[in-house]
């Protein structure tokens, strides 16, 4: 349904050839430098959760979406709309959150702006985050997919789905608890590694709303190749597959906060493998399929059962307001 309103409405109106990359940042070429611009909202209720809150996730998914695309982030905007009678050590406790988030990436906090609305016209705090990164010209590509091809291997760097099931729990009205903290992280310095580690990484892209499968089916979307995936390959803790029997969800459609997904040359597998563990937000990271020549333009999953199914991209909204 994001995707439908993204074509039909935003596009219509705002067509350009910068937007219409749809990629997780804009590349500009201003004054013979290629830069990344990126730009975000974050509505997560509750606004504190295990391991983070609003503020740090602001931060980490604008550091991210940078950074996928090949960027070296530098600068960042903050700009708050707060209800009415929001505490103030609520706002400080968040403000610090995103202030140390932001100093130990090494990114600067530049510029931002503040509103505030009645009462009842705003769930205690949003916050809109951008963004501006500097690319190398060798990975101008990079989040585009351009060199992607059979034979590569799909890569993630840790356990999928705590970050939403870590959200889950902390909403109240549902009346359950769990022990997970969500995944939130920034990871420019795991990124910035393994790009100087291989020349060979095809595609990157952090996955969040809509999750795994999302992502790998936008990737195959109308092209000349397949992906499969191993269930059993797939990093994810007991405990987060045991709330989504219990609940009804998949964990390959759940959000995460501090993952990304890889794409790169068979041949440099290992060795980034070897980087990523080397990491301590990649110590858990897998190998889980390849890009295939058969069934174009879909995803297979090879079941832990010996079986295979057709993954498709989520439809509608499996957790509302996670990020």
């Amino acid at each position: 349904m994001s995707s439908e309103l993204i074509s039909k409405l935003f596009l219509k109106h705002f067509n350009n050839p910068h937007l219409a990359e749809l990629t997780d940042s804009a590349q500009l070429d201003i004054r013979n430098s290629k830069l990344a611009y990126t730009t975000d909202s974050y509505v997560v209720d509750p606004i504190f959760f295990p391991g983070g809150n609003i503020g740090k996730l602001a931060i980490c998914g604008t550091i991210n979406d940078l950074c996928v695309s090949g960027a070296r982030p530098l600068y960042l905007s903050v700009g708050f709309i707060l209800e009415e009678g929001f505490p103030i050590k609520d706002l400080e406790e968040i403000v610090r959150s995103m202030a140390l988030e932001a100093q130990n990436a090494g990114v600067e906090i530049v510029c931002g702006d503040t509103k505030v609305v009645n009462r009842g016209k705003c769930d205690k705090i949003f916050i809109n985050t951008s963004g501006i990164g500097v690319i190398d010209n060798k990975h101008n590509d990079l989040n585009r997919g351009k060199n992607i091809q059979p034979g590569d291997k799909i890569i993630v760097n840790g356990y999928l789905g705590d970050h939403g099931i870590a959200v889950l729990g902390a909403r109240e009205e549902l009346n359950f608890k769990t022990l997970i903290d969500s995944d939130c992280a920034s990871l420019n310095s795991l990124i910035s590694d393994i790009l100087n580690t291989s020349n060979q990484i095809r595609f990157m892209r952090d996955i969040t709303r809509g999750g795994l499968s999302t992502i790998l089916c936008e990737i195959v979307d109308e092209k000349e190749f397949g992906i499969e995936i191993n269930e059993l390959a797939i990093p994810v803790r007991d405990e987060v597959k045991g709330v989504c029997e219990l609940l009804g969800f998949d964990p390959l459609y759940i959000a995460n906060e501090g993952k990304v997904l890889i794409v790169a040359g068979s041949e440099d597998a290992d060795k980034i493998m070897s980087v990523l563990k080397r990491q301590p937000y990649g110590i858990h990271s897998e190998i889980i399929g390849e890009i295939v020549e058969d069934h174009h333009g879909k995803v297979i999953l090879n079941t832990e059962i010996g079986g295979r199914r057709i993954i498709d991209k989520l439809t509608g909204e499996q957790l509302p307001r996670i990020c």
